[in-house]
């Protein structure tokens, strides 16, 4: 009996062998046991495209390879292979904030496979369980005043180091969200935390980086229920600066102000107590329940209600002008404003559009404050010359010492630690020298030296923390308290309250060109210091994600 080809394989043929053509699977197969016809010669009309007949092009060999396989000419690249692309070796070779920022500045298709830093148990991590202490991690990073940046970083290191690879963090101003996609396939997971209470404590926020860099690191094991351990303990230590000592300090940030923009020991002192009035007036309004829009305007009014008392007065050597100046350095909301300019520059501008809204609420609150006693000062025939506090007598040793004094009691605000203090404080009286010397001794105008300054500052401050593997602001923000514009504020505000609107909004926008250029030089620093720290494994750094890229 012929052999007959049947589903379009023989006999002969091995049965896993695929198939040759379409042909094959055709529903016209001639049924077993009957013959096919065969083919009749039909007449093909023929075309100037018609293959000569002296030219023979050799067949092809025939292959078992699929339709998939690269055609031969095929030249370019292979794809992506199914394990994904291989992971870059960055774990010991950078801090884990740089490497995390890359990843998120890297698109999601390009980011190499995670492995997981920390065991987990054989059926895998607890996904739950991980999303919650990622949320709770970035809540007290976001509640201390972190950028939205270094928050979702901070989330994506700990996510990725139990081996939770497809992860997206979303940060904005009062919400934290993050969902995870096991697979292609699966559902994805999205959990979400919402930031309700704010508070300033650089030690703990110190202390939640440490956690973070502990669960990123290969050599540390820590399982989740250690985390979670050592997040609670995080969360139930005390401040490490009692009520009083933030008082004084208040205090003498306002003194060192004072001095600073050219006052006297007497300023100093007079600077000092309107300085503490306010805030023992603004802490009872928060015992109350008020807002702290409304707290700003308390803690505002004493040491201008000091220096219009001198003023009015008529003591000689005691210049009203600089007592008040004083008092509103202790009051510049320079933390809120260096974190929301580098979320806009970063690329979050929901985040940066929020904080700056609330750096201007309480820039306005700090105005209502003064004006509302300035105002009264002017009725009464305080002669306030708002020339004075521009008139500032060039004293080098005794300035850089001021504004060292006044970084120190800065980080004491801020809740820093011990260890980390004496760093700030030899920053701000670098920045300062620096600054001196561009506008006094140079001529630069004050903007264009405050950003100078600002940026050595921003270029420290991130060493510093890589050297210590901590956040950059208990390095930064403290370290910016001189450069602060209190002196174009009190001008502005003053100018106000005698009538010359003009004039005041014009020093109120020099205020604003000041604070802008150091939140732009504090962040232009940072750039400049990742720059100088390598990650090896990254063809180049990524610009901000939400740019366009070209």
């Amino acid at each position: 009996m012929p052999m007959m080809e049947t589903r379009g394989v023989t006999e002969q043929e091995p049965e896993d062998r695929k198939p040759q053509s379409d042909e094959a699977r055709s529903a016209f197969a001639p049924v077993g046991g009957v013959e096919a016809p065969a083919p009749q010669e039909v007449e093909q009309p023929t075309s100037e495209f018609t293959i000569p007949e002296g030219l023979r092009i050799p067949p092809a060999p025939e292959s078992d390879a699929s339709a998939f396989t690269h055609p031969q000419t095929y030249q370019h690249g292979a794809f992506t292979p199914a394990e994904g692309i291989p992971r870059v070796r960055l774990t010991k070779d950078a801090p884990w904030q740089d490497r995390m920022r890359t990843m998120l500045r890297t698109p999601v298709a390009d980011r190499p496979a995670a492995e997981p830093t920390q065991k987990t148990e054989d059926e895998g991590p607890a996904v739950p369980r991980v999303l919650d202490l990622t949320l709770r991690i970035g809540e007290l990073l976001l509640a201390g005043g972190e950028g939205a940046e270094d928050v979702e970083a901070a989330m994506f290191a700990v996510c990725r180091s139990y081996g939770l690879d497809r992860c997206e963090p979303n940060v904005t101003f009062t919400l934290l969200s993050i969902s995870h996609q096991p697979s292609l396939v699966d559902d994805p997971v999205t959990a979400s935390r919402t930031v309700r209470r704010r508070g300033t404590d650089y030690t703990r926020l110190q202390a939640v980086y440490q956690l973070v860099d502990d669960i990123s690191a290969e050599e540390i094991d820590v399982s989740l229920e250690e985390a979670y351990r050592a997040l609670a303990q995080i969360r139930r230590n005390r401040h490490p600066y009692p009520g009083w000592a933030l008082t004084l300090s208040s205090g003498l940030l306002a003194g060192a102000a004072s001095v600073l923009v050219g006052g006297d020991t007497a300023v100093f002192f007079a600077a000092m107590i309107g300085a503490m009035l306010g805030d023992r007036l603004a802490w009872l309004c928060a015992g109350r329940g008020l807002p702290e829009f409304y707290q700003f305007v308390v803690a505002a009014m004493p040491p201008a209600a000091m220096g219009v008392a001198f003023t009015l007065s008529h003591t000689a050597n005691l210049s009203g002008s600089a007592v008040i100046t004083g008092g509103l350095f202790a009051l510049l909301p320079g933390r809120a404003l260096v974190a929301g300019v580098q979320d806009g520059l970063t690329g979050y501008y929901i985040t940066a559009a929020a904080r700056l809204l609330e750096v201007m609420y309480f820039f306005v609150a700090i105005v209502v404050g003064v004006l509302s006693v300035l105002y009264i000062g002017v009725q009464l025939g305080a002669k306030l010359d708002p020339d004075t506090v521009l008139q500032i007598t060039e004293r080098p040793v005794t300035q850089i010492l001021a504004s060292m004094a006044l970084c120190l009691t800065f980080a004491v605000l801020l809740q820093q630690e011990r260890a980390s203090v004496l760093v700030v404080t030899l920053n701000g009286g670098v920045a300062w020298a620096i600054y001196g010397a561009l506008h006094y001794a140079g001529g630069l105008s004050p903007v264009a030296a405050t950003a100078v300054a600002a940026g050595v500052v921003g270029l420290f401050g991130q060493l510093f923390s890589r050297y210590r593997f901590s956040s950059a602001l208990p390095y930064i923000t403290a370290a910016i308290g001189p450069l602060l514009p209190g002196s174009s504020t009190y001008f502005g505000v003053l100018s106000i309250a005698q009538n010359d609107v003009q004039g005041g909004l014009g020093a109120l926008t020099r205020a604003a060109a000041t604070a802008m250029a150091i939140a732009i030089g504090v962040n232009l620093g940072s750039e400049i210091s990742r720059l100088l720290l390598r990650v090896p494994g990254a063809a180049g750094r990524r610009a901000a994600k939400r740019t366009r890229g070209f």
